[in-house]
């Protein structure tokens, strides 16, 4: 698969097969127009018509969430979306802005809620050369196992930051202490839209880079990875372009690193496609 391949699978999303999820006039997600059908029955909760999805349950955001969930458990019963360890996403029209509910993390997908997450480049400069970190998923991860995956990564939970989420992760997968993850630089993010078996992925991933010492080697601490490898980037561009070997998203984040850093010079013939490709709008 080409870079340019990998950017169009994560953007796969078509406005068409989907129905905008509605609080009031504010759009808080894509509801793809089966998975609106399923909820046609839960209309104390959603109000389903050919042009949206409305969430009209009354009340504040704690009972609001509530009533959500009560319809995901309903479909976690008849097995139409996951449960995911009781881990939620706060769910706003803006990052930064109040929550409006908060949202099983396995639900996401089903209400095309915006969601956003933190991945960390580590790497080593060895010389001239620029060697990546790179882990690979444990064989029971529920997306992409036993994929290559970047050093840290992880959704940003309820009430958790960016940062806050970077330090809680590096540590649990990498091992990496927090006097030294508080070094890595905030470098932009990645943006896209795809559709999925489950529904509309909207994702943010905000991408952090992280100079690593020479004597620095990844402890997963929490089952995510089962081994690391440093490798160089250019053996890591050539495997994003030649196989689908690394988590889907992952391809995006170093490919951002790729650019930022000169290591995919604008002589590549796929340098623009990659250059324009990884920033979708937030619309």
């Amino acid at each position: 698969m080409s870079f340019a391949g990998h950017i169009a699978f994560c953007n796969s999303f078509d406005p068409a097969r989907a129905v905008p999820l509605l609080r009031g006039e504010v759009r808080l997600g894509f509801v793809r127009r089966d998975n609106a059908e399923a909820l046609r029955r839960f209309a104390d909760v959603f109000e389903v018509a050919d042009a949206a999805v409305r969430l009209v349950a009354p009340g504040d955001m704690a009972s609001l969430s509530a009533a959500v969930d009560r319809v995901v458990d309903a479909l976690v019963l008849e097995r139409q979306i996951p449960k995911w360890r009781n881990e939620t996403f706060d769910v706003a029209q803006r990052w930064g802005m109040p929550p409006v509910f908060r949202l099983d993390r396995g639900a996401a997908p089903f209400l095309g809620i915006r969601a956003y997450g933190v991945h960390l480049n580590g790497y080593r400069r060895d010389g001239g050369a620029v060697r990546l970190w790179i882990g690979r998923r444990a064989p029971d991860k529920r997306v992409d196992p036993d994929k290559l995956d970047s050093l840290v990564g992880g959704g940003i939970g309820n009430g958790l930051g960016a940062e806050a989420t970077l330090v809680k992760e590096a540590e649990e997968e990498a091992g990496i202490a927090a006097d030294l993850i508080r070094r890595a630089v905030p470098a932009g993010a990645v943006s896209y839209r795809m559709e999925t078996p489950l529904g509309i992925r909207d994702d943010v991933l905000f991408v952090y880079d992280l100079e690593l010492p020479a004597d620095f080697v990844p402890d997963n601490h929490d089952g995510e990875f089962v081994d690391f490898a440093l490798m160089p980037v250019a053996e890591v561009l050539d495997r994003i372009r030649a196989t689908a070997d690394f988590k889907f998203n992952v391809n995006l984040v170093i490919l951002d690193f790729a650019v930022r850093h000169g290591l995919l010079p604008p002589s590549d013939p796929e340098y623009l496609d990659v250059a324009t490709g990884l920033h979708r709008p937030l619309d």
